[in-house]
């Protein structure tokens, strides 16, 4: 497949505009480095990891690939300060941000020749964290799986929206997971586009097998946002959702709220299997996913139908 040119595959020194999000359980370093090997950008997931995992997983990315890759960092992780320290240490030059105000280590990063991007829900972030010095950001429509923004903001209006208010490049992300899909966001502006929930089913994704199966099963409204009243987030609707809806429909606080969603409950759904208690973070997108495939094949496919597509974008009756 010929290499495509623009600002974002310069930035990163990657073949092909995709980026594979760094999702919690199930971005580790196979899903990676399998990603980038496949001539996209592979992000490793640091927000379920402790430092010294993370530190691992990025040792063994460099081992299974030689090109370059990154790590996700949710600014809010209360153990931040190791996480950066060990990505400065170990030479990762890729950083996406995400869950928190990107001033706050862009400079410390950038100062070590690291580039920088940010996730944003709105026009509004991107200019602060093109304000901020970011290198790029990741426009995240409200079909996006994980957490999502109190907007509401859908990836159609977000992304020539935040593509108008930026200088720096525009990636899209939310309710995208095809060549077709990948277009329509380059047309609108996008320099390229990050996926999630295609990824999460690739066979490299640390994900339990039952999650994907869960995922290639689900149809349009499976899923849903809710715990608004928290960190909005979108869920596929099993046990623990509905007992969510419940508790809010009763009147449940925010503390009630935490109470009932406890310690690892994202772990015990989209890590260890268990689909009535855990929380199943995933995008709407899910509802056109049908089968496990490999990393590599994910890329290789969406390129491809990104430039059939390109050949022929109208479909005349």
């Amino acid at each position: 497949m010929t290499p495509f040119n623009n600002r974002i595959t310069q930035l990163f020194g990657i073949d092909y505009p995709i980026i594979q999000a760094g999702m919690i359980w199930a971005s580790g370093w196979r899903l990676a480095s399998a990603v980038c090997n496949a001539g996209g950008l592979g992000i490793i997931g640091s927000g379920s990891m402790y430092p010294d995992v993370l530190r691992e997983h990025i040792r063994k990315c460099k081992t299974a690939t030689n090109r370059p890759f990154g790590v996700n960092v949710p600014l809010l992780y209360p153990d931040i300060e190791k996480h950066i320290q060990i990505i400065l240490e170990e030479g990762v030059k890729i950083v996406f941000t995400s869950a928190g105000n990107p001033k706050t280590w862009s400079n410390v990063l950038k100062e070590k020749g690291v580039t920088v991007v940010h996730v944003v829900s709105s026009s509004k972030f991107a200019r602060k964290a093109e304000e901020a010095g970011c290198d790029a950001v990741v426009a995240e429509g409200f079909e996006a799986g994980g957490h999502n923004g109190r907007e509401e903001t859908t990836t159609m209006v977000l992304i020539p929206a935040v593509v108008e208010a930026v200088k720096i490049p525009v990636i899209a992300a939310g309710g995208i997971a095809t060549g077709k899909q990948m277009l329509a966001a380059m047309v609108m502006g996008a320099e390229g586009v990050q996926m999630g929930s295609a990824f999460v089913v690739s066979e490299e994704a640390s994900s339990h097998i039952e999650f994907k199966k869960a995922v290639i099963n689900t149809v349009e409204g499976d899923t849903s946002l809710t715990m608004k009243q928290l960190t909005p987030v979108r869920l596929i609707k099993n046990k623990f959702y509905q007992q969510v809806q419940e508790a809010e429909a009763n009147g449940a606080t925010a503390e009630e709220l935490k109470t009932l969603l406890g310690r690892g409950r994202a772990k015990k759904g989209m890590f260890e299997g268990n689909m009535e208690e855990g929380e199943l973070e995933i995008g709407q997108v899910s509802a056109l996913l049908d089968r496990i495939l490999p990393a590599g094949e994910i890329v290789k496919n969406v390129w491809e139908e990104f430039n059939k597509a390109l050949l022929n974008p109208v479909k005349m009756l």
